[in-house]
């Protein structure tokens, strides 16, 4: 099992929140559990290769 880092927040009634390595695909839900759904979601779409030019954030080392 693959595990994600994401980044959220509450705004009002709702929780907002994206992947942490997919920073351009935000989601949000009414609730944190329909949130976590969501971001699963997007996930699968975004590996799924039907979405073309999906930007993803990497680390490099340098000296």
């Amino acid at each position: 099992m693959e595990r994600l880092k994401y980044v959220f927040w509450q705004d009002e009634e709702m929780w907002l929140g994206y992947l942490e390595t997919y920073p351009d695909y935000m989601t949000q839900g009414e609730t944190k559990n329909e949130l976590t759904a969501n971001l699963k979601d997007i996930y699968t779409e975004l590996n799924s290769g039907n979405i073309p030019c999906v930007r993803k954030v990497a680390e490099l080392e340098v000296a």
